[in-house]
Formats: C-alpha cells, structure tokens, sequence
C-alpha cells in the first residue's frame, strides 16, 4: 500500500517551488510550538478526536501548531517518534514497553492511554477448521510487517499454549488482509477486532457470518493497547506544550461524544473518499470495545492503572524475553494529564 506525501515532505517540496519562482510562503500564526505527530493507521473514525482538536482550534488556544499524518502501523509509530521523524505519536503501548526496555533513553514517552481494552486477535474463517488457539499450530497466519497484534503473538502463544515454532508467520499488504483470508491464501490474520470488521465490510465480507475471532484477551492479555507518545526531548524541552497537546486532545474527544457525525466529517476533509457510514459504525464500536475498560469509570481515560499496568509489563517482558523489566514511569507519565474532573469517565456509548 502506498501512502500519501506526508505534509513534511509536501511542505519542503512546495518550499523549494515557490522559491524558484520568486514567491514566498504564507506566514504562520507566530509564537506556535510547531510539532508533527504520526498516527496509528491511514485518516479513520477512530482519529476524528484529534482532528477535530485541531480544526475547532483547541491546540492552537494551548500555543501549539501540529500536523498530523497518517500512519503505517500502531507499532510502526512508536519507532518513528524514537527515531526523530516524527515529535508525537499514537501507537502500540506493548511496543513502548519492548522498546523502554532495550533503548530506554530513545523511546518516547507514553502522556495519555486511550485504548485500555486490549482488541489484539487472529481472525480465522468461520467454516475453516480452526476452533482453539491450539488449531494455530500447522498453519500461516499473515498480517502487516508493523501490526500490534503480530509483534505481540509470542507472548499471546506463551500464554495460549501454542508452540510459535509451528506457526508460520507470513507479512502482507494491510489492504488485502481480509480479502486473503476469505480467499483462502492464509490460514488466520492478526489484527485489531474492529480493524479487521470495518475493512471486511468495505471489501464486501460479512465478518459476523464468515469470520471468527480468536481474542488476546481470552488468554489473560488483558494489556493497553494505543496510546498518545510524545519524544523525550519534547517532554523534557517544552513539558507545557506536551500538557497542552494531551488537553486539546482531551477536549477533541468530549466533542466526539456530543456528534459523531460532525467528528466523521473532520475525518473526511482528510481523506474525503472515506464512507462515513462505515466510519461512523467504526469509531462508535472503538468507543465501544476499545475505550471502555472498567476502570474508566475510576480513573477516566487517559491514566493507567498501576497495578494492572505491571502485569501487562511483565507478561510483555516475559513472552518477548526482554533484557529488563521497565518500571512503570520509564514507560507512562501522567505528569502531563489534565485533572481527573476534566477527562472522560463514562463514554456514553
């Protein structure tokens, strides 16, 4: 799949033009902190909260000016911001957690956790003859080179009982995932749940009639999933705007609960062939199974919690045989969080 021109490259391309030809650049507003942020996936529902803080002009009103691209994969995301392409992320947690713990002073920084129920699975054809994770054994499963539910499958194996040396692991194209999988080319796919559902029903698969799911969770991974990264030097250089940032996005997403269709809208001035239904049905199913942990109610979205979230480390450290075990601040700091009053605690969904 290939994606579009990033803005970055855009913008230096479209520099050098108007250059040649004696123009200038518009100016911009003056006194903004300037970042760019890197996302999960390609422009989706499940995004509209951080486009909606950008076009209601919630981070310009916290001093700060980002541009926001689309992304090749939840784990791919993570290693753009440790490498400095990109200031601010939305990606994998568990990626977070295997790279703190070998490159701790190049992994970015977790400020804000939003998918706290994990939606890690391995879709199988439901007339096929996979039933157990067990099943897995003897057969390919394919899935794209960066996807968060690949990287974690050691771990899923360990605690499912299945031998990963029997399991033929096979990358492919993110968009001929369910179409391979329906057609028989592979045997099960990794994915996130609702990732999977929404691109079947765009390719013209009925995921409830010809899918089944094999979920993490169901072997005790009970892990976070994407979260907002920031990089070490942004956090450490400009801590206000990392806070501003993490409360623009807050208030991003209360306005996607007042209007999910106004939210979709902001998501199609990015990529206007998107068809709303199917995005609409996707962010309302991620606010669904993906955002509503039971501890939202406690903790509201954007923390952790302690004790859980060393498990989800230790289960990640173990399987992946990591060099160390991360402590939880090396991984997520709430020092950025707006005040628990100010975050959402019941997503009315």
């Amino acid at each position: 799949m290939s994606l579009p021109l990033s803005r970055r490259a855009f913008g230096l391309g479209a520099g050098a033009l108007l250059a040649a030809s004696g123009l200038t650049l518009p100016v911009r507003a003056q006194g903004l902190v300037k970042a760019e942020m890197i996302l999960n996936w390609r422009y989706q529902g499940p995004q509209s909260w951080f486009f909606q803080a950008q076009d209601m002009g919630f981070l310009k009103e916290e001093g700060v000016e980002l541009e926001i691209d689309q992304g090749e994969g939840s784990a791919a995301a993570i290693t753009k911001v440790a490498t400095g392409a990109y200031d601010v992320g939305f990606g994998d947690m568990n990626a977070l957690i295997d790279l703190v713990s070998k490159k701790p002073d190049e992994a970015p920084l977790a400020v804000y956790a939003m998918f706290n129920n994990p939606p890690f699975t391995i879709a199988v054809r439901r007339d096929g003859p996979i039933r157990t994770p067990k099943d897995l054994e003897g057969k390919t499963i394919g899935g794209p080179a960066n996807d968060a539910a690949l990287k974690l499958f050691p771990a899923y194996a360990k605690l499912a009982g299945i031998d990963p040396a029997k399991v033929t692991i096979t990358n492919m194209a993110p968009n001929l995932r369910e179409q391979m999988l329906q057609r028989g080319q592979v045997d099960a796919v990794f994915g996130f749940v609702n990732t999977i559902s929404f691109s079947a029903r765009l390719a013209g698969i009925d995921p409830d009639k010809d899918f089944r799911f094999i979920n993490y969770v169901d072997a005790g991974m009970d892990l976070y999933s994407n979260t907002l990264v920031v990089s070490r030097k942004l956090a450490k250089d400009n801590p206000k705007a990392v806070s501003g940032i993490v409360r623009a996005f807050n208030r991003g997403l209360s306005e996607t609960l007042k209007d999910f269709d106004k939210a979709v809208d902001a998501v199609a001035r990015r990529e206007p062939l998107i068809k709303k239904d199917i995005e609409k049905a996707r962010l309302i199913a991620t606010l669904k199974a993906e955002m509503s942990h039971p501890d939202t109610a406690k903790i509201g979205i954007g923390d952790v919690d302690e004790a859980r979230f060393k498990r989800g480390i230790a289960i990640v450290a173990e399987a992946n045989q990591l060099p160390r075990l991360p402590a939880v601040d090396e991984v997520f700091s709430r020092a950025f969080l707006p005040p628990a009053g100010e975050r959402i605690k019941a997503l009315g969904v």
